[in-house]
């Protein structure tokens, strides 16, 4: 079974297309004028089209189930605080903290985050998975 110590992190980054919008759009079902329409964002708080928040968190999906915990490891519960907007062109870089690891219960806890290329931290959370046994698939 793998070990994990408090503090370690890993880190995987995306630049966020025009592509990405409107697959996720299309994928999800959430066609709101806010991610895909420019006219109606130009009249919103935000002055043009945002990103997903869930394609935005789907970053971490990656994080988690590719470099740590990373393969075999599933999920049990995320929790997601969205503090700024994603615009298309920004490049996300979606970071994962170990913050409890429970060896017999092969339960790691980390504190999730997502930053902008200004550094501004756009998502904020915690996840729980759950790790595969040395040699087991889940």
């Amino acid at each position: 079974m793998a070990n994990f110590t408090v503090g370690q992190q890993a880190a995987c980054s995306k630049t966020i297309t025009e592509t990405d919008v409107v697959m996720f759009a299309g994928l999800s079902g959430d066609f709101n004028p806010i991610h895909i329409d420019s006219e109606y964002a130009k009249n919103t708080r935000f002055n043009e089209r945002i990103a997903h928040g869930l394609l935005t968190s789907s970053l971490l999906s990656q994080l988690l189930g590719v470099h740590l915990p990373g393969k075999g490891s599933v999920y049990m519960e995320q929790t997601i605080k969205f503090k700024a907007p994603v615009y298309i062109g920004d490049t996300i870089t979606a970071t994962a903290t170990v913050q409890e690891y429970i060896k017999e219960k092969r339960i790691i806890k980390l504190l999730t985050e997502c930053q902008n290329q200004k550094e501004v931290t756009v998502l904020t959370g915690t996840a729980v998975m759950m790790v595969p046994k040395e040699g087991e698939r889940i």
